[in-house]
């Protein structure tokens, strides 16, 4: 009966081992066997509004060598040494470690695909391929000062790849190899596999279309201005969607070590602060309008040329002034004084509450790395001097963003958003883990005002400073401006930053441009001359890409001397050779084709043309 019962608990005990406890016992002894090859994390894919691949990974393997299971070292690292191209003397004393496991870094990570086939076929003991993943930039240096960019472990170490880091890290695969102490693989235990998971994906608000518009502008500029640097920001007024984002110089996110960290550790749009120049009038101008404290059409300003504030004499642009003028006609000069009078109208505690209503002295929130706040006069050091000159956006210091947000504000009917950049991000499955929206903070100003500021606006691009943004067909408004650069306390002369703010259609905005060029050499340096034209291009080219169409009911710009002479091209479709050289032989036209008829050309009927412009028909 005891030898019974003991038979009956032996086998309990083995029943309980083999079957309760099995796979705890199991992975217990599994855990000493195993040896574990991990695979890179594949990081998550930045995409722009439209699912254009931004920034990518693609498949790059990193070699693992186990020398217990390898008996010939020396010919082995010979032969994967000439693979690598790397001294075969330190690739052997790499491999003859005395570890269970050695990662061949820097020399066998991140190899191309064609040297892993080639290693795979020489079949070296103890050699194995782990999966690993490098970052692919598909449009190259675009969008570089804002995607950042990941180091050699692939994490992300600046702009959007390092602040939304916790994101896109993915957890790679690991192949789990079973061996004994010495590293000899067991012939009864299959080896194991772990599953990873994909990082999540970002996705932007950015157009990549357009990005590429603004970021060859901004490219042209830089060579033909031989500026320091330049930037540009592109948003929707109606939502605070940043559209495009841009700084230049440039450089490509894999080879972030060849150049200056300044760089790429400065996104200008939202690290750059300066003193906004004429683009703040705007804001001056906005807040006039709402306490009704000046008459766009009727009120009167004389200006000699400078006003007197406090004992300072505080100059005009034009040094003889502009005399006599409506403040419609003070905002389309850019009058200096005429702004200072309305500031002095408004009162120092009214000025400085719509400038800190509209935003400015402190972050914007958009969710992009390294934002500065932008500095503002205390109220204790806000004296008469300090009034005047704000008014007119001297003395203060603000960022690019602040500045689009607060027009934004100011053109679309009063309403200040959020600007921000980061429209979803989801997982692998795709679930949303984070959505952003359009955030409305506050209304500044009352939609009439606002319509009266896009009015004023549209008004200097047709008829003031701004005239070299004026786009055929497209109702643009804007606001140029020069601001002297500070260093050291004090105004550095010949170093300007000119800058051109520009919105369109003009009655009902869809798109918002800001570009800044600093330091610009080879040119009168004013906003006017050099920012202008540069915002007007960009319009013109991705209006389209916003579903803007060319009307007819745009204020026409009024030809002043010096101007270049413009006409309607005429409409030449359906007409013969013969028909157009007799009757419009005053006009420079190119055929192709070889047929009679025209079909089409360019530029388009009623565009305007220059006198010397080359008119293109096509025939049948």
């Amino acid at each position: 009966m005891i030898f019974i019962i003991l038979l009956v608990m032996v086998a309990g005990k083995l029943f309980h081992v083999q079957i309760v406890r099995h796979e705890l016992l199991k992975g217990r002894a599994e855990a000493n066997w195993d040896r574990e090859i991990p695979f890179g994390g594949m990081r998550g894919d930045i995409q722009d509004r439209n699912g254009n691949l931004i920034a990518g990974s693609k498949l790059a393997p990193t070699l693992y060598f186990m020398p217990s299971q390898n008996h010939d070292l020396e010919s082995s690292a010979a032969a994967l040494a000439a693979i690598l191209k790397t001294d075969t003397a330190e690739l052997t004393e790499k491999m003859s470690q005395k570890e269970y496991m050695v990662k061949l870094a820097p020399e066998g990570k991140n190899i191309t695909e064609e040297q892993a086939d080639e290693i795979a076929r020489l079949q070296i003991d103890g050699l194995y391929t782990g999966v690993d993943y490098v970052r692919q930039y598909p449009n190259g240096e675009l969008l570089s000062r804002l995607i950042g960019f990941t180091g050699y472990d692939n994490q992300g170490l600046a702009g959007i790849e390092y602040a939304y880091d916790e994101f896109l890290q993915g957890t790679g695969d690991k192949i789990r190899l079973y061996t004994d102490a010495k590293g000899v693989p067991l012939p009864h235990v299959d080896d194991g596999f772990q599953t990873g998971e994909k990082g999540a994906s970002v996705e932007l608000t950015i157009d990549v279309p357009m990005q590429k518009v603004v970021e060859r502008e901004l490219q042209q500029a830089m060579e033909k201005y031989d500026a320091a640097q330049a930037l540009a920001i592109v948003m929707n007024p109606k939502t605070g969607e940043i559209l495009s984002l841009a700084s230049t110089p440039t450089f490509h996110p894999a080879e972030y070590k060849d150049v200056d960290q300044s760089i790429y550790n400065r996104n200008l749009p939202v690290w750059m602060t300066f003193e906004p120049g004429s683009t703040f009038k705007i804001i001056t101008l906005a807040a006039g309008l709402e306490e009704d404290v000046i008459d766009l059409e009727n009120g009167q300003f004389n200006d000699p040329g400078y006003v007197m504030v406090e004992g300072a004499r505080l100059r005009c642009w034009k040094r003889g002034g502009h005399g006599q003028q409506t403040f419609l006609e003070v905002v389309e000069n850019s009058c200096n004084p005429g702004f200072v009078e309305i500031g002095q109208r408004l009162g120092g505690k009214k000025l400085s509450s719509y400038i800190r209503d509209f935003g400015f002295g402190e972050s914007t929130g958009s969710g992009i790395a390294g934002e500065a706040k932008g500095i503002l006069f205390s109220e204790k050091a806000f004296g008469p001097v300090e009034q005047a000159t704000t008014a007119f956006g001297q003395g203060i210091s603000v960022t690019p963003i602040q500045q689009v947000q607060a027009v934004a504000a100011a053109i679309n009917g009063g309403y200040l958003y959020r600007p921000y950049i980061v429209k979803e991000i989801k997982d692998d499955s795709g679930k949303v883990l984070l959505s952003s929206s359009p955030e409305m903070r506050k209304q500044v100003i009352s939609e009439e005002t606002s319509k009266q500021v896009r009015e004023a606006l549209e008004s200097v691009v047709a008829n003031g400073s701004g005239r070299n943004a004026f786009t055929d067909g497209l109702r643009v408004g804007g606001k140029t401006g020069t601001a002297q650069k500070v260093v050291d306390g004090r105004y550095k002369d010949g170093d300007y930053i000119v800058s051109f703010i520009g919105f369109a259609p003009a009655d009902d905005p869809e798109l918002l441009v800001y570009v800044a060029i600093d330091n610009p050499q080879n040119s009168v340096q004013f906003g006017g001359v050099i920012a202008a034209p540069i915002v007007g291009r960009i319009i013109e080219e991705i209006a389209p890409l916003a579903g803007i169409e060319k009307r007819k009911d745009q204020l026409e710009k009024e030809y002043r001397w010096g101007d270049m002479e413009t006409h309607r091209a005429p409409d030449l479709t359906g007409m013969t050779k013969g028909k157009i050289g007799s009757k419009l032989h005053t006009y420079r036209i190119e055929w192709h084709g070889s047929g009679e008829k025209v079909k089409t050309q360019l530029p388009k009927p009623d565009s305007l043309i220059a006198v010397d412009d080359v008119i293109h028909v096509y025939t049948e």
